[in-house]
């Protein structure tokens, strides 16, 4: 028996948002499971759509492996993960893997876009530490989220890279299945040859849809590849929210020989160069997509993506300039989700089902130009915040959320009704408002916290989907930020200004 031991550290940092990952944001459970160690990690990732799961899955179903596990967690996506926070998991990580014996390999479930307090590179130094414990040989392999942000370091102390290969992310079962795939030629074929290419340019996310073009060709592609020697290759199309050196797409491949890994690398990086006047973000102002959205003649809902406020890249999730701008537009039939306040959930809780009261919702989170929406509103509906999830991208797992409400503006010929939470979750799945009481496919507009991930479950009810540029804490104009850390030269967006070069 193989003796394989599997682990996860996850958290995608978005290094313009307020709010650090301390380590009690990965102890507790949310969308995801919290921090679990040794048997409890099969037991919280049986049957979920979670990478880890997938590995697990296909080394059980092959035959001849003893799995030996580690550690699991993740936080939501927010600003840098605190030195203890790292210190503490990256200490367990390490210290259970070295107690665990002989080992045959070792399988990391890991984001790719994590930084820290003290490292630019998370992910980097977690593997450098742990190859400071294992030694050169030992086969590595990693798994990555799509908006992976591939350093150098991660390339020289991982054996083999697997990344997600759609947005919204559908394919984490499969992608662990591939990287025990990989694990198993590098056991019995010995080491691969590596490449590795940055691409000269940013993509925000709401231009990285795997739906549309450029992407669907692009990761298409990778199907159609094929060599002597070649095994695997993938495109990362980076967290451009992180101000780090390293931020941004990139390419990898491996293959038997280093001049078949170098030609694959070569040709995907210069087919994604080719695309860069194809990106496009879709991005208009609250009130453009507002007004389209009562302008629309069908009868399915029209779904408003409140882009920059999308607690999955790191956002609050508690802007108020999408609400606003349903009530100004004399919005009727329209839903928004999900809004976190846990101090007026907690409020609608004590005043109960029908109660109204005037409170200042949204706007707590510190940020610049951001304010709450005061108004007088009516509790429609309460919720422990405590239900299974449905759609695709948490598929199997169930929500800890707190205390959440609906709200109905009162006052106003808007009708206009939120869904409040009191743990931030990007509203990427129907049951968010489903388990409260509302059918999004039964509204007139329906808008959703969430950047592309919303796709995978409400664009098959959509008859109309805009992507809204309200105020929030994942910027979207990339042209528009300032980095400090980017490597100079690397363009701010498809098109975009390069960075750290004074243009005349």
């Amino acid at each position: 028996m193989k003796r394989i031991a599997v682990a996860g550290f996850q958290h995608e940092t978005n290094t313009f948002a307020s709010t650090l990952a301390t380590y009690e944001e990965f102890e507790k459970a949310d969308a995801w499971p919290g921090l679990v160690r040794g048997d409890e990690v099969i037991h919280a990732l049986s049957g979920v759509h979670a990478s880890l799961t997938g590995f697990v899955d296909a080394a059980m179903a092959s035959g001849g492996y003893e799995i030996i596990p580690v550690l699991w967690c993740a936080a939501e996506p927010s600003s840098y993960v605190t030195t203890d926070a790292f210190e503490r998991i990256a200490d367990m990580i390490v210290n259970d893997i070295g107690v665990a014996g002989d080992l045959d390999g070792i399988y990391m479930e890991l984001h790719g876009a994590m930084v820290t307090q003290k490292h630019e590179d998370g992910e980097g130094e977690l593997l450098r530490r742990i190859r400071d414990l294992t030694g050169p040989d030992l086969p590595i392999v990693v798994s990555f989220d799509f908006h992976a942000n591939v350093t150098p370091e991660i390339m020289k102390h991982a054996s083999s890279i697997n990344i997600f290969r759609t947005y919204p992310h559908i394919d984490l079962v499969e992608t662990g299945a591939k990287a025990f795939g990989s694990l198993e030629r590098l056991l019995t074929a010995g080491p691969l040859f590596k490449a590795f290419r940055q691409a000269p340019f940013l993509v925000p996310l709401t231009a990285q849809h795997t739906g549309s073009e450029p992407c669907r060709s692009l990761y298409a592609s990778l199907d159609q590849l094929v060599g002597e020697s070649f095994c695997t290759a993938d495109i990362a199309m980076g967290f451009p929210p992180a101000d780090i050196f390293h931020s941004g797409p990139s390419v990898v491949a491996y293959a038997g020989s280093q001049e078949e890994a170098d030609s694959v690398a070569d040709t995907l990086l210069q087919s994604f160069i080719d695309a860069e006047d194809i990106f496009n973000d879709g991005l208009q102002s609250p009130e453009s997509a507002v007004a389209d959205a009562m302008a629309y003649p069908g009868h399915k809902p029209v779904v408003i993506a409140d882009a920059q406020d999308n607690s999955g890249a790191g956002a609050s999730s508690d802007t108020t300039g999408l609400l606003s701008a349903l009530v100004r537009g004399n919005a009727q039939g329209a839903v928004l989700a999900l809004l976190d306040d846990a101090e007026v959930a907690a409020k609608s809780h004590k005043m109960g089902m029908g109660a109204e009261f005037m409170a200042s919702l949204g706007g707590k989170s510190g940020q610049s130009e951001q304010c709450s929406f005061e108004g007088r509103f009516c509790v429609e509906a309460l919720s422990n915040g405590e239900f299974p999830f449905t759609g695709t991208m948490f598929n199997g797992f169930t929500a800890s959320l707190g205390p959440m409400a609906v709200l109905r503006v009162l006052d106003t010929p808007a009708d206009v009704r939120i869904v409040i939470g009191s743990v931030r979750c990007q509203c990427l799945d129907q049951a968010i408002f489903k388990h409260i009481g509302i059918d999004p496919a039964e509204q007139r507009i329906v808008v959703v916290k969430s950047s592309v991930h919303f796709r995978a479950d409400f664009e098959p009810i959509a008859g109309r989907v805009l992507v809204a540029e309200a105020p929030g804490a994942h910027p979207c104009r990339l042209d528009n930020i300032t980095y400090h850390n980017l490597r100079p030269g690397v363009r701010l967006g498809p098109g975009g200004r390069p960075h750290g070069r004074t243009e005349t």
